[in-house]
């Protein structure tokens, strides 16, 4: 897909616009995959120069921290904080909003200090400078819920940037009882994703579902790839495959501009 490393533009003493973060579930997910390629191939239409550590990347060190191993993150950070230094990364853009939390949050006082971007933040940047332009006639009419992710709606904020860019396709939005700050977890967060619910409890994923199910949407729009898998396996268990997709704006997007 044309996407060079941090050391093959070194090597040829360019420096890219961007670092684009993968992430481990873009790297490794066959499902989020999809995700990271949609966005690969909007940041070709739109121009951008940017590049991607490659083997360098490794675990922001997000979940070991909310899991509670202190050390282990900054271990993994520090390891992040030098690599990223030693090229002189400025700006970060990444699809998973875990990583730009950590980053933006938590890798300051350790010395890593950029200027980060959720991805659905940067494609509405590349649309506010006309680098980019949506086309809203594909999805026309379909209807369209969002599910806010946790680490960029309660913990950083940012509600408008992915509605902005679901409203620019042209589709019918509708919004969930819980939205923005009052959202519901999909059940990823937190390392939960690693672990069952409480004996006697419903599952998180399952319950959010359902709240997404009363928009009777056509299309459940998410910005992060642990709530793409959680609300997938939520689709699935009430047998609503055929039915609804859950889609990632980045998707949508690639989607509506017949770029996949």
């Amino acid at each position: 897909m044309n996407v060079p490393t941090m050391a093959e533009m070194l090597a040829q003493g360019k420096k890219p616009e961007i670092l684009f973060w993968v992430g481990a579930a873009g790297s490794y997910d066959d499902r989020a995959k999809k995700i990271t390629r949609a966005f690969v191939k909007i940041l070709h239409e739109a121009k951008v120069d940017f590049a991607v550590l490659g083997v360098e990347e490794s675990s922001t060190g997000d979940v070991a921290k909310r899991a509670g191993n202190e050390m282990l993150f900054q271990m993994q950070a520090l390891m992040n904080i030098e690599v990223l230094n030693g090229y002189e990364v400025k700006t970060i853009v990444t699809a998973d909003p875990h990583s730009y939390n950590t980053f933006k949050n938590e890798y300051p006082e350790l010395g890593g200090k950029y200027t980060v971007f959720h991805h659905t933040q940067y494609l509405k940047k590349l649309i506010d400078e006309n680098r980019l332009t949506i086309n809203n006639s594909k999805l026309k009419d379909k209807l369209v819920t969002y599910h806010d992710p946790c680490y960029l709606g309660r913990a950083n904020g940012e509600y408008e940037s992915p509605r902005t860019l679901i409203k620019k396709l042209g589709v019918k939005y509708a919004e969930m009882k819980r939205h923005k700050a009052s959202a519901l977890c999909c059940g990823a967060g937190g390392a939960q994703m690693f672990k069952d619910a409480e004996k006697g409890n419903k599952e998180i994923n399952i319950l959010r579902t359902e709240d997404a199910l009363e928009t009777k949407p056509e299309i459940i729009a998410t910005g992060c790839p642990y709530c793409n898998t959680m609300l997938t396996d939520g689709i699935k268990a009430k047998e609503k495959e055929g039915q609804i997709k859950v889609l990632d704006i980045a998707e949508l997007i690639a989607n509506a501009n017949g770029l996949v």
